[in-house]
């Protein structure tokens, strides 16, 4: 135990850190890097499609979904064949060569074809990934009244990663803080761009976390027969009262995340209508990830003993209103105060939901179970850049933030009426084994 933590938590946390900050990187520099130029978009935007005008904000908005639809999709997938095999490990690291392989890729893409290829090649790897090292975190867990902290640690320092990548993104393009413009690096007598750079530090995030998996973490026993014997989600509880909890949290999972990737398509419009800095809206993106940096081990262990609901519903009720904010303000700091509200939201809701759905998974298997949040999530982050640039061609600045509200709010009522507490008052969750 480090720091009150098992030290393979801490292992994987770290590993999935030094990923999310090569992931997160690209969602800053790939807009910029289309937009930049480099990328050419001859003969695909200004085209009509089924009376749709394509626009340079919806085809940004393709490249950051596909990442997303791919990932999503493919995870119940492989989070059933890791329960299958109980060979995590190896559906990590398959997942992190394929993802430092499209990064790899990326400087030397100039069509849109080509670019929109390598990240749906980096989905892929994503699909692999995600839900193996959530089921690992799961297995590791030794009873139900650590795994809310468990989840709460190991979320805290993937957002470390994918929190503050794209400041660091900011910097590796410009050269330097508030700066504008894209840098040029020298090296061994070699001259590359800012973009070549980021690209080479998102390489270096799979590689680096690939040699944390494959040197610290070793496959824990996990029963084949945990496994799912279908790929189909349980959408109505297996006890006949309502909705299955843990579909519900996924469909929630979904809502939240689609109001989290509004953002990331709108940075010309944001960084006109605010008239600020290219450091600025990487601080707003991350803003969000920072206060889910600082909450999520408190709210997380505070789930472990008073449960997971009311952190859920709770959540529900900050989001709503924190992303309609992002529609009307007109100030920077206001922008960021919104972004900041709506990190506490997510705290609030994501470590507490993957407990509850872990307390759940001792007869469902952790890889097919689990697969179902990380799967919503992956497809929120994949629909919300796409939804946000359609509905700004459609409605205007604030349409995509007064959707994303409504969503939450569809959300909050879902929650509230449809998922049940896991945990009884001495913190052990009803018809479920402790994990071993």
């Amino acid at each position: 135990m480090v720091l009150g933590t098992d030290s393979r938590i801490l292992t994987l946390a770290f590993a999935r850190m030094a990923d999310a900050l090569g992931n997160s990187f690209l969602i800053i520099v790939l807009p910029l890097y289309i937009a930049s130029g480099q990328v050419t978009l001859t003969g695909i935007a200004g085209t009509e499609v089924l009376g749709f005008v394509l626009r340079e904000e919806t085809l940004i908005g393709l490249v950051l979904s596909l990442f997303g639809l791919l990932n999503s999709f493919g995870q119940p997938i492989t989070g059933r064949f890791s329960d299958r095999t109980g060979r995590r490990r190896a559906f990590v690291l398959t997942g992190l060569v394929l993802f430092a392989i499209g990064s790899a890729a990326y400087p030397f893409l100039t069509s849109y074809w080509s670019v929109l290829a390598a990240r749906a090649f980096q989905g892929l790897g994503a699909a692999f990934t995600i839900p193996a090292t959530i089921a690992l975190v799961n297995d590791y867990a030794e009873s139900d009244s650590e795994r809310g902290g468990n989840f709460g640690v190991f979320n805290t320092f993937r957002l470390i990663g994918f929190g503050f990548g794209p400041i660091v993104a900011g910097v590796v393009i410009t050269g330097g803080l508030g700066a504008e413009g894209v840098v040029s690096y020298v090296l061994g007598g070699l001259t590359f761009s800012g973009f070549t750079a980021a690209f080479a530090v998102a390489v270096l995030g799979a590689v680096v976390s690939f040699a944390l998996v494959a040197l610290l973490i070793e496959d824990p026993p996990v029963s084949a027969e945990a496994a799912s014997k279908d790929l189909s989600l349980a959408v109505f509880d297996p006890e006949g009262d309502g909705l299955d909890s843990v579909f519900v949290l996924g469909v929630g999972t979904f809502m939240m995340a689609t109001t989290i990737a509004l953002f990331a398509t709108l940075e010309g419009p944001i960084r006109a209508r605010l008239d600020e800095s290219t450091f600025m809206f990487s601080v707003q993106f991350a803003a969000v990830v920072i206060a889910n940096i600082l909450l999520q081990v408190p709210i997380g262990r505070a789930s472990d003993r008073i449960g997971r609901r009311p952190f859920v519903v709770a959540g529900f009720v900050v989001l709503a209103p924190a992303v309609y904010a992002q529609g009307i303000v007109t100030d920077p700091m206001l922008m960021l105060a919104a972004r900041f509200v709506q990190g506490i939201a997510v705290a609030l809701v994501f470590a507490p939901s993957l407990a509850l759905a872990g307390d759940l998974a001792a007869t469902r298997g952790s890889g097919t179970t689990l697969s179902v949040l990380t799967m919503a999530f992956g497809l929120g982050v994949a629909v919300g850049p796409l939804a946000s640039g359609v509905l700004y061609n459609l409605g205007g600045f604030s349409t995509p933030f007064s959707v994303g509200a409504v969503l939450a709010v569809l959300a909050l009522a879902l929650t509230y009426w449809q998922v049940e507490e896991t945990l009884t008052g001495d913190g052990g969750a009803p018809g479920a084994a402790p994990q071993d």
